[in-house]
Order: C-alpha cells, then sequence, then structure tokens
C-alpha cells in the first residue's frame, strides 16, 4: 500500500493551522503582556483573544490528531513547546510582579487558557502514544 502523505491529499492543509495558531498564539502573549503592565485594564479583550486562542489550538491539535491516525501527519512540531512558552510567561509575570509589587491579579482567563493548554497537551500525547502501540 503506498504511504500517505499531505503532498498527494488536496485536503490536508496543516501549515494553514499552524500559522493561524502562531499568528493567536503571538497575540495572546502580546494582550497578557500589555494586561500584566497597564494592570488589567484590556481584560475584556484579552478575555475575547484567549478564547479565540484555545479555539484554534484546539482545532489545530485535532486535525493533527486526524492526520495522525489516517497517517498524513508528517514532521514535527511538539506541543510541549506551547507549555514551555505559557510557563515560562505565566511565571516570568509572577516574578516581575512579586519586584515591582504592584499586586497584579492575573485574570481568571489566563489561568484558564494554560490550564487548558495543558490538558490539550496531554490527549494528544496519550493519542501518540495508542497511534504508536496500534
Amino acid at each position: 500500500m503506498a504511504s500517505k502523505t499531505k503532498k498527494n491529499h488536496k485536503y490536508i492543509q496543516p501549515v494553514l493551522w499552524r500559522k493561524l495558531l502562531f499568528v493567536w498564539t503571538a497575540l495572546s502573549f502580546v494582550a497578557v503582556i500589555a494586561d500584566f503592565l497597564n494592570v488589567g485594564v484590556i481584560e475584556s479583550s484579552l478575555t475575547s483573544i484567549l478564547i479565540i486562542y484555545v479555539a484554534v489550538l484546539s482545532a489545530y491539535s485535532s486535525e493533527k490528531e486526524f492526520r495522525r491516525w489516517h497517517d498524513y501527519h508528517e514532521g514535527r512540531h511538539p506541543g510541549e513547546l506551547y507549555v514551555i512558552f505559557w510557563t515560562l510567561l505565566l511565571f516570568g509575570i509572577l516574578i516581575a510582579d512579586s519586584f515591582l509589587g504592584r499586586g497584579y491579579k492575573m485574570p481568571d482567563s489566563v489561568v484558564s487558557t494554560y490550564i487548558v493548554t495543558l490538558g490539550i497537551l496531554a490527549l494528544t500525547k496519550t493519542s501518540k502514544a495508542l497511534k504508536r502501540e496500534k
């Protein structure tokens, strides 16, 4: 049986989702940092941005797992990097706030986004392990 690849299947477009996720990740990080620097001034916009980020991350991860299970997945784009970057961002803000003493309260939407990102990584790692066993 011939090996299936993204190159010979016109409906599989992983690059689009990856680029879209990169844009929303960058925008989310900028918004979180701006919210910290301006002590909660943009919290309502931040929530909307993070909701869209989670939706794009979910769509990208789902599409990636679909490709994996149907043998269209190629390349390596580890989801651990997203968790590492979010962890560094949150710890960086907590450390900076402790030095600045501004009493910044991290919005619930930021904490929720971090938890969802961890959950998506756990699901995709489990899916990957199950696929390898198959």
